[in-house]
């Protein structure tokens, strides 16, 4: 079934049948306030606008596979306009909703600079989790752009909550980056060693002959990550994203090839599922500084 579209945060918060916004552009609901109306919600939709929430957590641990999340006090998820969103029971938990419109940021910076925050395309089970201090930053925050809604409109008013919105998203880049290294210690060993893992077995079985160059999307997929949340973990940990690791394996494949094998350079570029052996050429190139051939011949 086709996920309905929400095109207006006025017709998003109609259907819940929820108070019209203050603003048509941006609007901060309280999530006690869906209790009694989420049921009135398609099961699958998406929005022409951004939704950044914050859930205070139940008590109890809450688990995720076989690790722990770092804290309980409280859970921010971040949808991008042209996500498919489903119900699910965590939305009747307390907290706060802000629904923010790409039009609100047109005349400002942000607008450009808000697609580069990686974590709008995480999935669900790669949310933020705060510490008991990290949620009363974000909770005053969400009470800003709140009171700052409910305020007389006047000529900083815009200002004003562009500056909340973008503290907002600066302080969870913030934490999510405190996340990664949290983590680090729990996931980073097993994940630097299953992603290792998974690239030698895509070449060692021959598999970029069959199915051609390997993706990062392949390697986040089997590893259970979106493919941004994946980079930006092994960023942290490595300082390289996943698509410089898959490069990098490339060019070490490729080095062992034309060392050993008698097969010629576009005969190893199909081996390592390359289409044209010019594209395998200037990667090469660009990561050793010698062509294939060149390369060859230092051995000679």
């Amino acid at each position: 079934m086709k996920p309905h579209l929400f095109d207006s945060i006025s017709a998003f918060l109609r259907t819940l049948d929820l108070q019209k916004p203050l603003h048509p552009l941006v609007n901060v609901i309280e999530r006690v306030q869906l209790e009694d109306v989420i049921d009135k919600l398609p099961h699958s939709f998406l929005f022409n606008f951004y939704i950044i929430s914050f859930k205070a957590d139940p008590p109890g641990k809450i688990k995720y596979g076989q690790q722990y999340y770092d804290f309980e006090e409280g859970t921010m998820i971040f949808v991008a306009p042209g996500q498919v969103t489903s119900i699910e029971d965590e939305l009747r938990n307390t907290g706060y909703s802000l629904l923010l419109h790409p039009d609100f940021l047109n005349s400002y910076p942000l607008g450009k600079t808000i697609k580069k925050f990686g974590f709008f395309s995480y999935s669900v089970n790669e949310a933020l989790h705060l510490s008991e201090k990290e949620q009363a930053i974000i909770v005053n925050i969400f009470r800003n752009i709140s009171d700052e809604l409910k305020e007389n409109i006047d000529d900083f008013t815009h200002d004003l909550i562009v500056a909340q919105i973008e503290l907002l998203l600066t302080y969870s880049n913030r934490f999510y980056k405190r996340q990664f290294i949290t983590r680090s210690s729990v996931v980073s060993n097993d994940l630097l060693q299953n992603f290792e893992r998974l690239l030698n077995e895509y070449f060692d079985t021959n598999s970029a002959l069959r199915k051609g160059l390997p993706s990062v999307q392949y390697f986040a997929k089997q590893l259970h990550y979106s493919p941004r949340y994946l980079s930006d973990m092994l960023r942290s940990l490595t300082g390289l994203a996943a698509s410089q690791h898959i490069q990098n394996k490339i060019i070490e494949k490729a080095k062992e090839i034309l060392s050993v094998s008698d097969l010629s350079v576009a005969e190893t570029a199909y081996q390592l599922g390359f289409e044209h052996p010019q594209s395998f050429n200037k990667l090469f190139k660009r990561k050793t500084n010698l062509s294939p051939l060149e390369f060859r011949q230092s051995f000679s």
